[in-house]
């Protein structure tokens, strides 16, 4: 394991991995704020059910 990093320099290689893992984790968030199950901040966007059942109208 000590060759790789002869090869690669720790401080550079380091960067970039927390680099891209601090990329991953923004996008996975977002993802999940984009959807509406897994929305914490807005909540999920539902209509009541009310709003939803289909207006019936007797008929006459």
């Amino acid at each position: 394991m000590w060759r790789v990093w002869l090869i690669f320099d720790p401080r550079r290689t380091l960067v970039a991995l927390f680099a891209f893992l601090f990329v991953l984790a923004l996008l996975i968030h977002f993802i999940l704020l984009s959807t509406d199950r897994f929305n914490w901040l807005d909540g999920p966007h539902t209509a009541p059910a009310a709003a939803t059942a289909p207006a019936t109208t007797p008929a006459p």
